[in-house]
């Protein structure tokens, strides 16, 4: 019986799986939102919670405390600047999970781990009206981009001759 014995193994060594929580976390505070399976996800997200209370803590001793868990600094200073403060006045449940259903590969259970009150980037299809907008948006880019071209080639080709031929009072310097 398995009676006081908290977490899952992941079938990973302590190391391997100590490093996986730390990437998963990393990227959770990077993204706002990762992908993963669903146990993976459980076991990040006691890991990211335990992050964000520290963070909202906010003093030297828990920044120095969530360091040894994320890997990249500006991640860490997002940690501490953004997402600490974001959920000062909530007293837990930062994170959700959402099931989407099983991989095609290997039939496993994938979820979604996000930050609660999060901004992700959502990722939207283009329609076929916004497509066709953005085909004519980009055409008069390079429309102006090319006229400005032009005007840039115009002025220098004028350039060369104005200094070739002196003004009027002026001598030509030699050497």
């Amino acid at each position: 019986m398995r009676h006081n014995v908290k977490g899952r193994k992941l079938n990973r060594t302590p190391a391997h799986r100590k490093m996986l929580y730390r990437n998963l976390v990393t990227s959770l505070f990077k993204h706002e939102r990762i992908q993963t399976t669903v146990p993976k996800a459980k076991e990040a997200r006691i890991v990211a919670e335990k992050l964000i209370t520290k963070a909202k803590k906010g003093d030297l001793h828990s920044r120095r405390l969530a360091a040894r868990k994320v890997n990249e600094p500006a991640i860490l200073q997002k940690l501490f600047a953004e997402i600490g403060p974001r959920y000062a006045d909530r007293s837990g449940g930062y994170t959700r999970i959402m099931r989407m259903g099983p991989r095609k590969g290997d039939n496993a259970e994938i979820a979604i781990l996000e930050l609660v009150d999060g901004n992700p980037k959502p990722k939207v299809t283009d329609t076929l009206k916004r497509k066709r907008a953005r085909k004519i948006l980009l055409a008069e880019e390079k429309a102006e981009a090319q006229a400005a071209l032009e005007e840039v080639s115009e002025e220098k080709a004028e350039a060369p001759a104005e200094e070739a031929a002196p003004a009027e009072g002026e001598e030509k310097k030699e050497d």
